[in-house]
């Protein structure tokens, strides 16, 4: 096993009719047409304002779910926000509790224990809440599959209303509302919402009725968090709630996140996604990785400025110590790995990886191999496994025909985690096996790295980037466009950073010149030819303390002649 080769691929030149009903500028019209949007889709898109939002009520059971909150509001029932222990989940969990005391509810926050509880609604979490007097327990970025929990919970007399974003089974818990998007019968316009996203539309729901829907701008920079840092689609709604809570992110009242934006050595009012995915949410999701996640919740919700300082700084040591660990276990995965031979599903397990970051090497397998990966920490009796997938395999489908085997499992076409006897196991494998199989083996799996135009260096001068930031936020479904400039002249060229591993490069083109750099360049100055065709993002950065613009290299060859052109359709 090793690094693959990566296929460039080219997408196809927009037709001129596109660009004429476009009327924009040709490179920002490409750009637009590569992610689908029509021309009549293009001012809401780029505006992206509220016109993307959707009616609360179209949402499935919303109505119901409404009703039964304010009966507990009027009466003073005792309500329990039942979370998950991911960002989306803490940050929706942080948002509903809020949102409900505002309405003046007796709200009380129980996120389980990654590793003693697990993900969903579990007995003797419910056991514990039914002691405490809750009698409604409203779910937030879980509970979908837990048809069993939600039985018990109303056989213990609590109601149980379920907000989640999940995929349901095809059968539905009995509650008083099952709040989700992705149900068959949903009417509700856009099904990508993050938890934090379902969560925020029952609360405008709520606060519609009773008038006090502008509060719910308060929320936005956790709708932001939660929803950049749970990879869905930034699309749609998703990119009117992000756009806007970063806005707010920038501006955050949150004392705690104030202290933890500094610490992660960034900057109120230059927030942005990639801030968001690669410094801010690893941070927040370390909590529950290394522990549990009731740190990470105090955090975005403290209002003491005598434990922000302590509270961050655990949260920053906790991700260190969890990046760390992920290398270690990595590492220690891919050498019992390469004793294999060449399968289409990566399975490895063993009772020392900690189930906090089997999930993350998972990911780094997938990324390194483009092949689907499961790791598994192997128990006593009872296994856990966190699998990542690649486009051409939705692992979860293959989960639910594997169901018989599972006790719990729950997910993404790209992402899900499941549970498993240990004497199961071995059937388990090779039943997944047999699927990645079937589903693979005639499919050329070598990893795409998509390009979305082949330009000149002089295309990004004058106001060219601005433009392009207007396709912001970025992530995933919309990601920072890609770029192809063939035979470019490197003038200057050398490796910085721990161990040199980064290069940085001047490169010239006319008399154009750019700087550039690769964080992820396994070469040295001196393999660097003279002149390369290169692939490339545009960002911000600081260059002798003034802010430039430099490329980012995803890839780079002397003279890549074979390049993929997607066919159009």
């Amino acid at each position: 096993m090793g690094n693959q080769q990566v296929r460039w691929q080219l997408l196809p030149q927009a037709p001129d009719e596109y660009l004429r009903a476009a009327n924009l500028p040709p490179i920002i019209a490409q750009l637009l047409y590569n992610r689908g949007v029509h021309p009549g889709e293009i001012e809401p898109f780029l505006l992206a304002d509220h016109r993307l939002g959707g009616n609360p009520f179209l949402l499935p059971d919303m109505s119901q779910a409404v009703n039964r909150i304010y009966k507990a509001l009027l009466t003073g029932e005792k309500i329990a926000i039942y979370g998950d222990f991911d960002v989306d989940g803490i940050t929706a969990t942080a948002s509903l509790t809020e949102g409900l005391s505002w309405l003046g509810g007796k709200v009380t926050p129980y996120i389980p224990h990654r590793l003693r509880e697990g993900h969903g609604l579990k007995l003797p979490a419910l056991e514990k809440l039914h002691c405490q007097g809750v009698g409604l327990i409203i779910t937030v970025d879980c509970g979908v599959t837990s048809i069993t929990e939600a039985k018990q919970a109303q056989e213990m007399e609590m109601d149980v209303i379920i907000t989640d974003h999940h995929v349901p089974s095809l059968t539905l818990p009995r509650a008083i509302a099952v709040i989700d998007a992705k149900r068959k019968d949903s009417q509700y316009p856009f099904s990508e919402l993050a938890g934090v996203g379902v969560a925020f539309k029952l609360l405008q729901a709520l606060l519609y009725k009773d008038g006090r829907e502008k509060r719910l701008v308060e929320l936005l920079d956790l709708v932001a968090l939660g929803t950049v840092t749970d990879l869905v689609p930034l699309v749609g709604e998703n990119r009117y709630l992000v756009k806007e809570g970063l806005k707010v992110l920038n501006n955050t009242q949150r004392i705690g996140l104030q202290e933890l934006i500094k610490l992660a050595r960034l900057k109120l009012g230059e927030l942005n996604t990639k801030h968001i995915s690669k410094a801010l949410g690893p941070r927040l999701n370390a909590a529950s990785r290394m522990d549990d996640a009731t740190t990470s919740y105090r955090l975005v919700t403290t209002r003491s400025p005598e434990e922000v300082h302590a509270l961050a700084q655990e949260l920053d040591a906790r991700n260190a110590e969890r990046q760390k660990l992920t290398d270690e276990v990595l590492r220690k995965a891919k050498e019992r790995l390469a004793h294999r031979l060449y399968p289409p599903l990566l399975i490895e397990g063993h009772e020392g990886y900690p189930v906090g970051v089997i999930g993350l090497v998972a990911g780094k397998l997938v990324d390194e191999f483009h092949k689907p990966a499961i790791i598994l920490n192997f128990g006593a009796e009872l296994c856990r496994g966190s699998a990542r997938s690649i486009p051409e395999f939705n692992v979860t489908e293959a989960l639910e025909e594997c169901q018989d085997l599972l006790i719990t499992f729950g997910g993404h076409p790209l992402a899900a985690g499941f549970t498993v006897k240990q004497q199961n196991l071995a059937r388990l494998e090779e039943r997944l096996m047999s699927l990645a199989k079937t589903q693979l083996s005639h499919l050329d799996l070598c990893p795409q790295l998509i390009i979305d135009a082949e330009v000149t260096l002089s295309a990004f001068a004058g106001d060219a980037f601005n433009l392009i930031q207007q396709l912001e936020p970025f992530g995933q479904g919309n990601s920072n466009p890609t770029f192809l400039t063939r035979q470019v002249e490197v003038i200057e060229c050398r490796n910085f950073g721990n161990q040199d591993k980064h290069l940085e490069l001047k490169l010239k083109q006319g008399n154009i010149t750019w700087r550039a750099v690769d964080f992820d360049s396994q070469k040295t100055q001196e393999e660097i030819p003279s002149h390369l065709d290169i692939v490339y993002t545009i960002e911000k950065s600081f260059w002798n303390g003034e802010q430039v613009l430099r490329l980012n290299l995803r890839d780079f060859a002397p003279n890549k002649a074979a390049i993929s052109y997607q066919p159009s359709g």
